[in-house]
């Protein structure tokens, strides 16, 4: 094994043995869930914003190295970010996992390029974006809730 593909699986492993960010949010703007049936795995992610930045991100759930990793090192790029930038980055982590993009942008995916060599096990790549899709969920429910909250100021 190459050196860093070795710091890559140290990486990943020290993510989920020390989950970042596994906690529960005391003051939680929208929640979203994603699960992989063929193996169990879930992931709940919760998220407080300030308008349209991410001010607090926390995620829950059980599964293999690869999905509690990519949502606690996920959850550690998200926090601060605008919801443009976030939905950027998930857009980006989906392409590089599904390989629909050629090279990353390595600055801008920062750690989250350890998973590239999950691509070669695509049974283990819907449990990487498990937290994409968890993040696409609560950013529809805050929008949906946004938009109730202007119907009721119109009122």
């Amino acid at each position: 094994m190459n050196t860093l593909a070795s710091l890559h699986q140290q990486l990943i492993l020290d993510h989920y043995r020390n989950p970042r960010n596994k906690v529960s949010l005391e003051e939680c703007d929208s929640e979203g869930w994603a699960t992989n049936p063929m193996c169990g795995d879930e992931v709940t992610l919760q998220l407080s914003l300030d308008k349209d930045t991410i001010k607090g991100i926390s995620f829950g759930g059980k599964g293999c190295s690869i999905s509690q990793a990519a949502a606690s090192m996920l959850s550690v790029r998200l926090r601060g970010s605008s919801l443009e930038t976030a939905s950027l980055l998930t857009s980006q982590f989906t392409g590089m996992m599904n390989s629909s993009i050629g090279e990353p942008d390595a600055v801008f995916m920062g750690d989250l390029l350890a998973f590239e060599g999950v691509r070669k096990f695509p049974l283990k790549v819907r449990c990487a974006l498990l937290i994409c899709e968890a993040f696409q969920k609560a950013l529809e429910k805050a929008n949906e809730l946004g938009r109730r909250e202007a119907l009721m100021e119109d009122l």
